[in-house]
């Protein structure tokens, strides 16, 4: 009922792009919660050149959102923030030295960097970074884990905190 609400007179496929698939998500990808029906869920398969461009990224252009972004970028002794991470480009750096990552690796380190001390759980990461149709487990997070604090170097290493039993985090070296 709900969706003839929405949508009275049109199927849903008729409000996707041309070319595009509408396929129902495994049944095991979609969360269940607790006294709930079980969810349903879509995988939306859209042609590479049908792709929206990412978000173009905009500065700050005021002296104050300047100086509170070099605030929040800097360390304790005003160097550069070891990590940064630029998702318009792509590109990821540590100490001003290029991360050369797999499209996972970037993902993940980006997904992590862009939350800073937020605690992630392995299935959190396994759906936001790999998406619904990975299949696996959360080993596959920390073999990814591994491989980025080998590329982050070993004194760097350590701005992705292991939380026991739960999963990761990022925390900025200057813990802001």
């Amino acid at each position: 009922m709900a969706n003839t609400r929405y949508f009275p007179s049109a199927d849903v496929t008729d409000l996707l792009p041309p070319g595009t698939t509408l396929l129902p998500a495994p049944p095991h990808t979609l969360p269940k919660l607790p006294g709930r029906p079980p969810m349903v869920g879509y995988l939306v398969l859209v042609p590479a050149d049908q792709q929206p461009a990412p978000p173009p990224f905009t500065a700050p252009d005021t002296p104050d959102a300047l100086d509170a972004d070099r605030e929040h970028h800097e360390g304790p002794e005003g160097d550069a923030s070891l990590v940064r991470v630029d998702t318009a480009r792509r590109t990821a750096e540590v100490d001003g030295r290029p991360l050369d990552l797999t499209y996972l690796e970037f993902e993940l380190l980006a997904h992590l960097v862009t939350h800073p001390h937020r605690v992630h759980t392995r299935d959190q990461l396994v759906s936001t970074v790999w998406g619904y149709g990975h299949v696996g487990d959360g080993r596959t997070v920390d073999v990814h884990i591994a491989r980025l604090r080998r590329k982050l170097g070993a004194e760097h290493r350590g701005v992705i905190r292991t939380v026991r039993r739960v999963g990761y985090k990022y925390v900025p070296p200057n813990g802001r």
